[in-house]
């Protein structure tokens, strides 16, 4: 579910997700007649510290995503989701990310769940691509996937959090 373990496949495969990612929302932002069909929606919301346990989610059709965390120092920062189907409808994307690449907060917990869709990838990164900052992912023992949902892994996760990305695929209708 998450991406392949393997030497040159993980390069490979955390390459080819933003790909994807990027693929789907450049359609749907490219406006009508380009991508008939294709559509994403993208919020601005506060991760807030303290330690309480707080929830984001977007809808987009029959489909949602909902990112539920809990973090400490720091102050609010600014963060974002976007939700999107592909222009044939096969596929979900939900992304979340800070903008400015790098979270200063510590991440005591961290879930990120889809519903209508069953997750196809999904990886998590401890610093986003911003400005002159590359992206790096977690490390595979840090975070969990199952069919809906991206999360930390108790005793593995180290506290780091600034993206998840996440493509799913609606369940199939059989004739």
């Amino acid at each position: 579910m998450a991406a392949p373990s393997g030497r040159s496949g993980g390069r490979a495969w955390a390459a080819l997700v933003p790909a994807a990612l990027l693929c789907l929302a450049a359609r749907a932002a490219a406006g009508p007649g380009t991508a008939p069909g294709a559509a994403s929606s993208t919020a601005e919301f506060d991760v807030r510290p303290g330690g309480e346990v707080h929830s984001f989610s977007r809808s987009l059709g029959d489909y949602s995503c909902s990112f539920t965390y809990s973090a400490q120092g720091g102050t609010n920062e600014q963060w974002q989701m976007t939700v999107g189907v592909s222009e044939d409808g096969g596929l979900f994307s939900c992304s979340i990310w800070r903008p400015q690449g790098k979270s200063y907060l510590f991440f005591t917990q961290f879930k990120a769940e889809v519903k209508g869709a069953k997750i196809e990838h999904a990886m998590a990164y401890s610093q986003a691509a911003a400005g002159a900052l590359n992206d790096i992912p977690l490390k595979q023992e840090e975070f969990g996937v199952t069919e809906t949902t991206v999360s930390h892994r108790e005793g593995k996760f180290r506290f780091e959090l600034s993206k998840l990305m996440i493509v799913a695929k609606p369940p199939r209708d059989e004739l």
